[in-house]
């Protein structure tokens, strides 16, 4: 039996608000901390309290997520930004 293989490229990847996304994602977390938070002794008597930790790691990653995402899209333009300006640059008019 042959091994499959694909017989097309594989598409770009999709570039959207990342930086949104992140910062939503991590409201989202600590918002579902918040809202568990109230119940704490019920989660403690039920052996669930990873919940609780759970939302707050995420919401702790996700701060990490926001820096870093941050950094990336502030690199990515000013990549574009050089590459413009030397594109520019290198297309002078004679005097």
């Amino acid at each position: 039996m042959a091994k499959w293989t694909p017989k097309h490229e594989a598409p770009e990847p999709l570039e959207g608000p990342v930086v949104g996304t992140v910062i939503g994602g991590t409201i989202v977390w600590f918002a579902l901390f918040l809202a568990q938070l109230p119940f704490y002794g019920w989660f403690d008597d039920h052996g669930h309290t990873w919940w609780l930790w759970t939302c707050l790691a995420g919401g702790g990653l996700g701060l990490f997520g926001i820096w870093y995402v941050r950094r990336r899209d502030a690199a990515i333009k000013r990549a574009a930004r050089e590459e413009t300006t030397a594109s520019t640059d290198s297309v002078r008019p004679l005097p």
